[in-house]
């Protein structure tokens, strides 16, 4: 049988989970799991049933999502931040029978008239987990912000996971021996899907730094020599900027068997310092909430700034023209043509929930799927990421955020007439969010900012706010959004 992590057949007695000073063995990660899934099979959930996951900074986090995927569980994870409107749709959309929490406290009454369990705590008497098999079901839906509009609910199954992460082992060498250190949240595919669960199917173990600094990671990587480290661009330049200060931070780092970046471009300054600092060079990688990760450089392959490797064996790979037509990019063709990443493979999403027309927009017949990213392919199948097709999309600090929604957060403000967002470069965060706003009265830019970070995720603040008597728009009506890039120098 293929279980998702197979060592819960027989747990040993190596380290499995580390959150801070608690810890968990595969033997107690196994009983762990076996208590919370006897807990809600008393509640009357049965396998199949979305159970939504409040991503709390806990181990007893690590072990429901764990324990949810094994036994064939839905888990829709919940970031603790998210804004009430947020979490009305998510909650609204993914109608999951119960809600889970490490801390029920710091979540009562969230979730409204939805039931919230605490994740138990392991019990002599719970019976054995069974794992199921890998089967092409449903094992997450995790939500996505789209260029307008709420987010939906991307499908995950089981089989997507499995297969992503074994390509990921062949690009990686990714053992058993591995542990992972992150800093990563567990409600996005970089924490959660390669983090946690790469970690655990593998049968490694994975050391989470659930709050970033600089100091707490160089310390988890003393814990673990030869550690696997994953991280988002803008740790690497708060890494960088530390290690310059602090060579013990530089020290720690150059111990690591591998530094890998996704989520965002990491700039060719960032490599160069990283390299400089600790000998390494960074692996890139590139995927998508609906297709986990299509790219990536290898580990005894070539790393090279401002691409993400080659695909991943397993992932089918083509650019495409405005018409979806493939073009005779790479080997034999134009190593500089630009065109659409269109991917097809095990990897690519069931779907999005309840929204079949967002799918058939993305996911053709044949299994393509459409990931509105712009690229050029190397000869040799280097991918060189240029940009989105659609400039809604911005990256923040590894976080991808749609415009469309802190435009109608901001909207909702009754001091707003008129809104539109952009993303201009930003050293730190890849992309900073700058917010054009028409004001009807008299408002402070910091009130609007606490306004969005209210209604959204804090990570959706604008970090700039400009006010402006009127948005250009075209004969059309729409705002010309180039116009306002211009503005930001």
């Amino acid at each position: 049988m293929d279980a998702l992590f197979p060592w819960l057949d027989a747990p040993s007695d190596r380290l499995a989970v580390r959150v801070g000073d608690a810890a968990l063995t595969q033997r107690q990660l196994a009983a762990a799991c076996a208590a919370h899934v006897a807990a809600l099979r008393a509640r009357g959930l049965a396998t199949g049933d979305r159970v939504a996951v409040w991503t709390q900074p806990a181990l007893a986090t690590a072990v429901a999502l764990v324990a949810q995927a094994a036994a064939g569980y839905v888990s829709v994870p919940l970031d603790a931040k998210l804004g009430d409107h947020e979490l009305a749709h998510v909650l609204g959309d993914a109608a999951p029978r119960a809600c889970v929490a490490a801390d029920v406290d710091a979540v009562a009454g969230r979730a409204g008239a939805l039931a919230t369990l605490a994740v138990t705590a392991p019990t002599a008497d719970a019976p054995p987990l069974v794992p199921v098999a890998v089967r092409g079901a449903p094992a997450l839906v995790l939500y996505t912000s789209g260029t307008t509009g709420a987010p939906k609910g991307a499908v995950i199954t089981d089989r997507n996971v499995a297969a992503n992460l074994d390509m990921l082992a062949r690009a990686w060498a990714w053992t058993g021996d591995d542990v992972v250190v992150h800093a990563l949240p567990l409600y996005h595919v970089h924490g959660l899907v390669l983090g946690l669960f790469g970690s655990l199917r593998r049968g490694g173990a994975l050391r989470w730094v659930p709050r970033f600094t600089p100091d707490g990671l160089a310390d988890a990587l003393r814990d673990h020599p030869r550690a696997v480290v994953f991280a988002v661009p803008t740790m690497y330049h708060r890494l960088c900027d530390a290690a310059d200060a602090a060579p013990a931070i530089a020290d720690a780092l150059r111990g690591a068997r591998l530094l890998v970046s996704g989520s965002a471009p990491l700039a060719a300054r960032e490599h160069a310092r990283v390299e400089r600092l600790t000998g390494h060079r960074v692996i890139e990688r590139y995927g998508l909430t609906e297709t986990l990760i299509n790219c990536s450089a290898r580990h005894d392959g070539d790393r090279r700034a401002g691409h993400v490797g080659p695909r991943l064996d397993g992932v089918e790979l083509r650019l495409v023209d405005d018409a979806r037509r493939p073009l005779a990019a790479g080997a034999g063709g134009d190593a500089e043509a630009i065109g659409e990443v269109a991917v097809r493979g095990p990897n690519v999403f069931a779907g999005y929930l309840n929204r079949d027309d967002a799918t058939r927009a993305v996911l053709d017949a044949d299994g393509w799927f459409y990931t509105g990213d712009l690229a050029t392919l190397a000869p040799d199948g280097q991918v060189r990421i240029v940009g989105r097709r659609s400039t809604d999309i911005l990256k923040c600090g590894g976080f991808k955020v749609g415009a469309g929604e802190v435009e109608a957060a901001l909207l909702e403000h009754p001091a707003v007439a008129e809104a539109a967002v952009i993303g201009a470069p930003d050293p730190d965060l890849g992309e900073r969010i700058v917010a054009f706003v028409v004001a009807r009265a008299p408002v402070d830019a910091a009130a609007l900012a606490d306004h969005v970070a209210a209604h959204l995720s804090p990570h959706k603040r604008p970090r700039e706010l400009r006010f402006v008597d009127a948005l250009p728009r075209n004969a059309m009506g729409k705002v010309q959004k180039t116009a306002l890039r211009a503005l930001t120098g």
